[in-house]
């Protein structure tokens, strides 16, 4: 019987950069294209399961560019370590006009595991 390896528990911590925010807004259309081509490669790396996503754009207005906050977040279930990878890779592969994503965003992944809860704290406090 094969041992089936751990998932790689991983948050895509991504920060919009000046650069998007300096774009004519005729030019913004192709970021936000160019976002969901990003988005979209994720999800179809083989073994990847996207958990949830969080946009912080409405309560976080203005670029990131130390990191924190960050404006939007991905959390997925990643096979490997290569998987991690190649997703941070599609923000150097991306085209965004003649840029890449990078220009536009950055990201950094954090890797763990799942935390997992105690059922006793799941049920909640006993009467």
């Amino acid at each position: 019987m094969a041992e089936t390896k751990p998932k790689l528990r991983t948050l895509f911590c991504v920060a919009v950069l000046q650069n998007f925010f300096d774009l004519p807004a005729s030019e913004i259309g192709k970021v936000w294209e160019a976002t969901g081509r990003m988005l979209r490669g994720i999800a179809d790396l083989p073994g990847v399961e996207i958990l949830g996503t969080l946009d912080d754009d409405q309560t976080m207005v203005g670029t990131s560019p130390s990191g924190w906050p960050w404006t939007a977040y991905v959390l997925a279930d990643m096979p490997d370590r290569e998987s991690v990878v190649a997703a941070c890779n599609l923000f150097r592969t991306i085209e965004v006009g003649e840029h890449r994503l990078w220009r536009y965003m950055r990201v950094e992944a954090r890797i763990g595991r799942e935390l997992a809860i105690p059922e006793a704290v799941r049920a909640g406090p006993s009467s």
